[in-house]
């Protein structure tokens, strides 16, 4: 598991760590360096000013599928951040039907908290896994009774100590067994352990919007009112071992420590990517029925801000979260926003549409490139599948020409074009172990010809 790093990463150090991933886009990763470099910065001046600092919040301008979401998520998984992204349409102005806005700290609190569980769960997980073999080699060689003073006749009152050389028998065939067990000679062994039933009743409320966190505490108070149940289960022994395992690490962690820490994680280190911002930009003064955009951004601005907002966790104040908003603003501008909401996403930036030079260095360059990829997966069925140079050159080429006459999808395009061009290549995979599959650029002709032609059969297969 990935631990937290010795010292924060410089600036320039963070934008090389997303250039292994991410091709191009200079601009917003040397923005999004300066903000996480600025939150080590803030816990390091005096503690009076600490708090007056607020986060440099972003929005990213630009078409779908050129590197917002990529560039967010990599830097949450840079600094260890709780990390989530929501739409911004997902939301309504109080009063109609639809979520509220604070569900999107409630959701960030919950993902720190499982955070939080699982890395307690790794530094535990070595004494767990030696209490449940205790617990496995106590199934598999059940302790010999001893007598105890109630067993014994009233006229004896002499303390009872079970015999030596019995414990010493016994301490020593258990430690064969262990010595078995550590070998692997008894994983077919079945041993009886017992295990939570799953099949509790389910408790579902329905509630107006805004209401989740009712909904969240009133099941959890309702499913409480059951007593929890078990059941006998006879399972091989590496099994029961991970069973007893996982029961022995949740005995071991503390969780109001846990929810303490993982609360302030998001309050100190919390990311919300902010989707589709450009959908709530009120362009014009509409009536009727529809959702008042304005009303949206109102609700939103609060958190944003920064306010207190209630989780089944306890308060979460919203401060120092970094807000990364995005949006394509074809239509609407930032500017459209409420002067109030645009004055605390004080960075712009702006990203660069994808051309056919980027989209090869997607194809080849980052450590999950495409091309990587679809090498891998066929190296599963013992095929070598290869790409030459022209090959990657002409997928790129058509990826670009049809951005240029659809709708601009960015890299996006790249995953249908491949998923396309290889569909009887990853069909008769099986039936081709052992052979080596060159792809030239003739192969990627003949392969997509017809749906570059067609432009109606490529709007709806590409």
């Amino acid at each position: 598991m990935k631990t937290e790093p010795a010292r924060p990463l410089t600036p320039k150090e963070i934008v090389a760590e997303l250039d292994k991933y991410i091709i191009g886009q200079a601009e917003a990763k040397r923005c999004v360096a300066i903000a996480l470099r600025n939150r080590w910065r803030r816990q390091q001046v005096p503690k009076d000013l600490r708090d007056e600092i607020a986060p440099k919040n972003i929005i990213m301008i630009g078409p779908t599928g050129v590197g917002k979401t990529e560039i967010s998520r990599r830097l949450a998984k840079l600094s260890q951040a709780p990390f989530l992204k929501i739409e911004a349409s997902k939301f309504t102005e109080v009063g109609y039907v639809g979520r509220d806005v604070e569900s999107m700290i409630r959701d960030l609190t919950e993902l720190a908290v499982n955070m939080e569980r699982k890395e307690e769960e790794e530094k535990v997980k070595g004494k767990a896994r030696d209490l449940a073999e205790e617990r496995i080699l106590d199934l598999l060689l059940p302790p010999s009774p001893s007598k105890t003073i109630d067993d014994l006749p009233p006229a004896e009152t002499v303390e009872v100590t079970t015999a030596q050389p019995e414990d010493a028998t016994a301490a020593r065939t258990r430690e064969r067994l262990r010595n078995l067990l550590h070998e692997g000679k008894i994983d077919e062994r079945l041993v009886e352990v017992e295990v939570s039933d799953r099949s509790m009743p389910v408790v579902e409320i329905f509630s107006s919007a805004g209401m989740e966190e009712m909904d969240v505490n009133i099941k959890d108070m309702l499913s409480g009112i059951f007593p929890r149940k078990t059941k006998k289960r006879k399972v091989k022994v590496p099994e029961a071992l991970e069973i007893i395992a996982e029961e022995e690490a949740q005995k071991l962690i503390d969780m109001d420590r846990v929810i303490k820490q993982a609360i302030q994680r998001v309050e100190q280190s919390g990311i919300v990517f902010l989707d589709e911002l450009d959908k709530i930009a009120s362009r014009e003064q509409s009536y009727g029925p529809d959702v008042s955009r304005e009303g949206v951004q109102r609700d939103i601005l609060p958190i944003v801000e920064g306010t207190t907002v209630m989780t089944k966790y306890g308060m979460v104040r919203t401060d120092h979260v970094l807000f990364i908003a995005a949006g394509a603003f074809y239509v609407s501008k930032p500017s459209d926003l409420i002067p109030e909401l645009q004055g605390r996403f004080p960075i712009r930036v702006e990203l660069e549409p994808l051309g056919k030079e980027e989209f090869i260095r997607i194809l080849t360059e980052p450590q999950n490139a495409l091309i990587t990829q679809y090498v891998e997966l066929m190296k599963t069925e013992s095929v070598r599948l290869s790409f030459k140079k022209e090959a990657i050159e002409e997928i790129a080429e058509t990826a670009a020409k049809i951005n240029d006459r659809m709708e601009d999808i960015g890299a996006r395009r790249l995953y249908t074009i491949m998923e396309r061009l290889l569909d009887e290549v990853s069909f008769d995979a099986p039936e081709l172990k052992g052979k080596e599959i060159s792809i030239d650029a003739d192969y990627v002709r003949k392969k997509l010809e017809e749906l570059i032609k067609d432009e109606d059969l490529s709007r709806y297969i590409l």
